[in-house]
């Protein structure tokens, strides 16, 4: 599907899955273009991914193009009409900025440390 937006995700993570399964709700009510796939199914090759690389952020591929992390959250949000707002709020340049900093210096490595961790990884791989 041309106008298809993919979105990759650890659905294992609490937090993430958390998120994301509230935006598959809301995609298949409005069946919205949106196909939602989890990194543990081996798909991560299919997107030019290790499976290390994409347990680290959120992946959304829309147009050809890949996006991750908050560009890859405000792809997906300007998908869907009730977070349009959003996007557009978390687009600004200084909001865009900070939000950008949080989610890869704060949010997206604490989140890849508790996946680790749920996974039984040994300190030395933290």
């Amino acid at each position: 599907m041309p106008d298809e937006t993919r979105v990759l995700y650890n659905a294992d993570c609490p937090v993430c899955s958390f998120e994301i399964d509230h935006y598959v709700s809301y995609a298949g009510r409005k069946g919205l273009p949106i196909r939602f796939e989890d990194l543990n199914e081996d798909i991560a090759n299919d997107w030019g991914l290790t499976q290390d690389a994409a347990a680290r952020r959120l992946y959304v591929l829309k147009d050809g193009q890949l996006h991750s992390g908050i560009p890859a959250f405000i792809v997906l949000w300007k998908d869907m009409p009730r977070y349009r707002w959003l996007a557009r709020l978390v687009a600004l340049p200084g909001l865009h900025w900070l939000s950008n900093f949080a989610y890869d210096h704060m949010l997206a490595p604490l989140i890849y440390r508790w996946h680790l961790r749920r996974l039984g990884a040994t300190s030395t791989q933290l």
